[in-house]
């Protein structure tokens, strides 16, 4: 059997081992797409800068493709074996694999095999942050006092943007302290290189984690029958983090937005990136604790109605004005009432779902949604632009997703204890 009663909840410090950890992975993956234009001319180069950048953000998208596999795998090992292995795993093979990124020659000196070894380190890449956030998320969960899970479960995407906000830093500095030209050579390897602290940091604060999850291998539970069980809630959260996702993307495809179809400078740009981290990151908590007292669905659904309603305004300002203060002024915008409702939607999806397949399923919807429409959304918007010419099409396709899911929020179940308590009592 499998279960979380009467379980030693982490300390503090192993909630913030786990937060860290987390920031760490998803700094090593984004950072790709941050540098997506200087990498392009390194592995991809062209006579077209707009072919060259299509083609890093397809290597960008390539990392997803892999995701799926390993939520299932190693989310699914979580929810069998405990989730302090699993999460380490993670931790080191992320590690690896961005020393690896790094320290890759350029086209210009080992020619094709160049983009086929990034590509292949993507690939590794996608397979180990997809199995990191099933056990991440759950362990975020489990750890919580009831009346205080959606404040907890809110740090898993708060790590997440805490992640942009420091790439964004780092991007900046870097854009001061290097010459254009050796910036753009090999800034983006510094960047990276930075991100191996995944591997020491993580691990060393975990060191001494407890598990939230007894696993006994003797009457071990049907988890087919309980995710056939589950199915409606997963593919409302598939559908829920789908929207998410695209939403998240665009936003992080500012920075390249700017650069590339507004002409903006690359100090401004990160600065965006920034803000959109920022944002994220300390929102994300609020949003959580404000999900503990009135309940999951009127947070989400709110906060997506707004940000449904600010999109196309939002690119209209920063089509017309394309200055740094009015990318400053949309990231900050936009990225407070879309990032801070998505850091609730991705915790109420796995807080639905019963523990013994919490972190492999909650991974295999996450990463699915990711993997199809996050690893796609970038290259789509970026394509929209060059056939339709029209600076507004990263919103409407932004809105169009964002349509469907509010709906699909409307019909997800409340998971809050709170207010399930409060129904029962009435």
């Amino acid at each position: 059997m499998t279960n979380t009663a009467n379980v030693t909840p982490p300390r503090k410090r192993h909630v913030f081992a786990i937060v860290a950890g987390n920031a760490l992975e998803f700094y090593d993956f984004l950072t790709f797409s941050y540098f997506s234009i200087y990498i392009g001319h390194a592995f991809f180069p062209s006579h077209d800068p707009m072919l060259s950048l299509l083609a890093s953000l397809a290597t960008f998208g390539v990392g997803f493709a892999t995701r799926p596999i390993g939520a299932v795998v190693i989310g699914s090992w979580g929810d069998r074996r405990g989730r302090k292995p699993a999460m380490a795993f993670c931790f080191a093979l992320m590690g690896l694999v961005i020393l690896g990124l790094a320290l890759t020659p350029d086209y210009a000196s080992i020619g094709v095999a160049a983009p086929i070894i990034v590509v292949s380190l993507r690939l590794i890449q996608g397979f180990a942050l997809g199995g990191a956030v099933g056990p991440t998320t759950a362990i975020l969960i489990e750890a919580a006092p009831e009346n205080r899970r959606g404040f907890y479960g809110a740090l898993q995407a708060g790590s997440q943007f805490a992640s942009t906000f420091f790439a964004g830093l780092i991007g900046y500095v870097l854009t001061i302290a290097m010459a254009p030209n050796a910036f753009a050579a090999y800034g983006w390897r510094i960047a990276m290189l930075i991100g191996t602290l995944v591997v020491p940091v993580g691990l060393l604060l975990m060191r001494d984690m407890p598990e939230t999850i007894h696993v006994h291998v003797e009457g071990e539970p049907d988890r087919r029958a309980l995710i056939k069980s589950n199915m409606r809630v997963m593919v409302l959260g598939l559908v829920i983090l789908a929207t998410a996702t695209i939403g998240v993307y665009e936003l992080l495809f500012l920075p390249t937005y700017a650069m590339q179809i507004l002409n903006m400078s690359p100090q401004s740009t990160f600065g965006a990136t920034m803000v959109v981290g920022l944002a994220g990151a300390l929102l994300a908590p609020f949003t959580g604790l404000a999900s503990d007292l009135y309940g999951r669905k009127p947070v989400i659904i709110s906060l997506a109605v707004l940000t449904l309603l600010l999109i196309v305004p939002g690119f209209m300002v920063l089509d017309h004005f394309r200055s740094a203060a009015a990318l400053l002024g949309v990231a900050l915008v936009l990225s407070a009432c879309h990032a801070s409702g998505g850091a609730v939607a991705i915790m109420a999806i796995p807080e639905a779902m019963p523990p013994a397949v919490r972190s492999g399923a909650n991974a295999t919807v996450y990463a699915l949604a990711i993997a199809i429409f996050g690893g796609t959304a970038q290259f789509n918007i970026a394509w929209l632009i060059r056939h339709t010419g029209d600076p507004l099409a990263p919103a409407y396709y932004w809105c169009a997703f964002a349509v469907v899911g509010v709906i699909a929020m409307a019909l997800f179940p409340e998971s809050a204890p709170a207010i399930l308590k409060r129904r029962a009592i009435k």
